[in-house]
């Protein structure tokens, strides 16, 4: 069978959450970055299907990164998930909607159902794309991990329709330099005010900071984080990391001396890339 690609609408019929506004998404390139998306508010999910015959194959769903204002659609998107390809697990890239009062009726659970439908779609579709629905995983830099912390800590928390009562819980999630909290002196600030605004309430920074959402059902993890990230502070995945391991639930931390955030510069891609690989290998996710 030869390789896949298509792009499909994260909803059929009305999105929900969404008020009567026009399409604004905004489509750039910079040079030292990536290829850019900003003012997302009409959510797709890009599919990879590997060039082979294999069933029951694993997959992963990548949520770009860009601070809750934009996504990095191929450093943090496509790339990764043509990478997945070439082990045999099924890439799925989330563009997934932009906390924006003007585009949104609530906008601190936008991602958060993007993220769940996503999920909601691949497992629904897993017999027709040879997915096993119990090998189903999600990835996530910088915001776009703590969306996928989100999903995966607030999964028995639908904040969409499901009426077929699919599961929502990620069976692994991969965290790359990823914002976990919204708690000051952690968090990522320009992330946690796109989404939760300047003012945000105790009972909205306790709900998305992750690291205060584990429990015993949390999917095993891979982290990694940079000591030397000026951006979002390596305590995201700290705090993180040992919220999962007092909850009993496998996961490994990964912390590379220098990379800074983003890793533009080093480790190399392959490096940190090929750690991801052997931790999924090593569970059983790559055969």
């Amino acid at each position: 069978m030869d390789a896949v690609f298509f792009e499909m609408p994260l909803y059929s019929g009305k999105i929900p959450n969404l008020k009567d506004v026009p399409d604004g998404e905004i489509r750039s390139f910079d040079p030292q970055v990536d290829s850019l998306s900003s003012n997302v508010s009409r959510p797709t999910l890009k599919v990879f299907l590997p060039a082979d015959t294999v069933r029951n194959r694993a997959a992963v769903i990548v949520c770009p990164g860009g601070g809750y204002h934009t996504l990095l659609t191929v450093r943090e998107g496509s790339r990764v998930a043509q990478r997945f390809n070439e082990e045999g697990v099924a890439g799925f890239v989330l563009k997934y909607r932009h906390p924006n009062d003007a585009n949104l009726e609530d906008k601190t659970i936008a991602p958060l159902q993007d993220a769940q439908r996503a999920i909601q779609i691949v497992r629904e579709h897993a017999a027709e794309w040879g997915i096993d629905p119990n090998q189903i995983g999600i990835m996530g830099f910088s915001a776009g991990g703590h969306v996928a912390a989100t999903v995966g800590t607030h999964y028995d928390d639908p904040v969409i329709d499901n009426p077929q009562g699919t599961s929502l819980r990620p069976d692994f999630m991969l965290l790359i330099y990823p914002v976990i909290s919204c708690r000051d002196g952690i968090t990522h600030g320009g992330s946690r005010q796109m989404l939760l605004g300047a003012a945000p309430t105790e009972e909205q920074i306790k709900r998305f900071s992750n690291e205060e959402q584990v429990s015993s059902t949390t999917p095993p993890t891979y982290l990694t984080h940079a000591n030397d990230d000026t951006v979002v502070p390596i305590e995201n995945s700290l705090l993180f990391y040992q919220a999962l391991r007092r909850n009993g639930i496998p996961a490994e931390l990964h912390i590379y001396s220098k990379g800074e955030h983003g890793y533009l510069q080093e480790p190399a891609y392959e490096e940190w890339m090929d750690d991801c690989l052997q931790w999924m290998a090593r569970n059983g996710w790559i055969k």
